[in-house]
């Protein structure tokens, strides 16, 4: 939006140039969601906390998590509101990317708000039965997919890169780049819920891989970067920049509110769609298998639930004493912050290791 106006601008003063550049744009995308979650956070936590949308805890759970009830949540809201209006922006809102990008991370966060609504307003414990969220999850997923394919205008945009691997890079044709583009977004947001248990144990791996998401974004949308690295170049994908830099700056914003302890919860609103919101970032700039990299602590909480399931019904026993795993760390005596902070930790190896892929071939 101000892209357009600075453009006007130039006629007059060629110093609005400088707003043509992608990493500037990214640079005022990332403080621009960053002040926005800093001006609304402690208004929403106001309004949340003065009609009881409060968190409610499991009495199976881990003890600790007994005097988190009542605490705000639905604050995924102000990650939502951040990451929309500083995309729209500081964005070239005719590119195709920035709107999939928007408008997949908004519909899922729909669905998530409605679960939530239902659970905590409506006093509604089951919330959006799993079988409709699943399903909406789905037609979005396959929505986002059928999109990005049909609007492809190079064999690039809709080809398997192997990691590490030089010239590693394969046709999916139609039908195994919209099932992988499925699985990979629907996954991806599911993998971040799961793990959105501790104060702020999802939402910093989700900065981190957004950011590092970012510089795959960037080398893949220039011409000279793409060819220097050996990645395939897609005209146009770039500007998903300030969509991750948005991402960043809200995330950071977010954080604020619910680092240990947490003065809000992001709720499913929040968590399905900052997990769409990367899903959909690594399917358009091909990097599907570098996301397993780096998310990886997102793909070992999934793990963990599915095994224990798993175990469970097959043979009446639990591997893990609770699931997702960071419960079994609490009930095994880890203090909080030293399970958020060590999946931290694991989670900036993981994305140096997922970056590093971008040179050893």
């Amino acid at each position: 939006m101000l892209l357009y106006l600075a453009e006007y601008l130039t006629r007059f003063h060629s110093g609005f140039n400088v707003f043509q550049y992608l990493t500037l744009r990214a640079i005022l995308g990332v403080l621009t969601a960053l002040v926005i979650s800093f001006v609304v956070g402690p208004v929403m936590i106001r309004r949340l906390s003065v009609h009881q949308i409060g968190q409610t805890v499991r009495t199976d759970g881990p003890e600790s998590h007994l005097a988190k009830a009542g605490t705000p949540t639905m604050g995924g809201a102000l990650l939502l509101v951040a990451v929309a209006v500083s995309t729209l922006l500081w964005s070239d809102l005719a590119n195709r990317y920035v709107w999939v990008l928007l408008v997949v991370t908004l519909l899922f966060g729909v669905v998530g708000f409605v679960d939530d609504y239902k659970k905590l307003v409506l006093k509604d414990s089951v919330g959006l039965a799993a079988r409709y969220k699943y399903l909406w999850q789905s037609l979005i997923g396959f929505g986002a997919a059928l999109t990005l394919y049909l609007t492809a205008a190079s064999p690039a945009e809709t080809q398997l890169i192997i990691p590490f691997i030089k010239d590693a890079v394969f046709d999916l044709g139609p039908f195994g780049f919209v099932l992988l583009s499925y699985f990979v977004i629907v996954g991806c947001s599911n993998a971040v819920n799961l793990t959105d248990g501790l104060d702020g144990l999802a939402i910093m791996p989700t900065v981190l891989v957004a950011g590092a998401l970012g510089i795959f974004v960037y080398a893949s949308g220039n011409s000279n970067f793409s060819n220097y690295l050996m990645i395939p170049y897609l005209p146009g994908v770039g500007e998903g920049v300030v969509f991750c830099g948005a991402l960043v700056g809200a995330g950071l914003g977010f954080l604020w509110f619910n680092a240990y302890p947490a003065q809000v919860f992001m709720g499913d609103v929040g968590a399905l769609s900052m997990g769409a919101a990367l899903g959909v970032l690594a399917v358009i700039v091909r990097q599907e298998l570098v996301l397993l990299i780096m998310g990886g602590v997102f793909v070992v909480e999934t793990v963990s639930v599915m095994l224990q399931v798993a175990s469970f019904k097959l043979t009446g026993r639990r591997i893990f004493r609770m699931a997702p795993l960071h419960h079994h760390y609490e009930l095994k005596g880890w203090p909080e912050p030293r399970i958020i902070v060590r999946f931290w930790i694991i989670t900036v190896i993981l994305v140096l290791v997922g970056l590093a892929s971008l040179k050893i071939r």
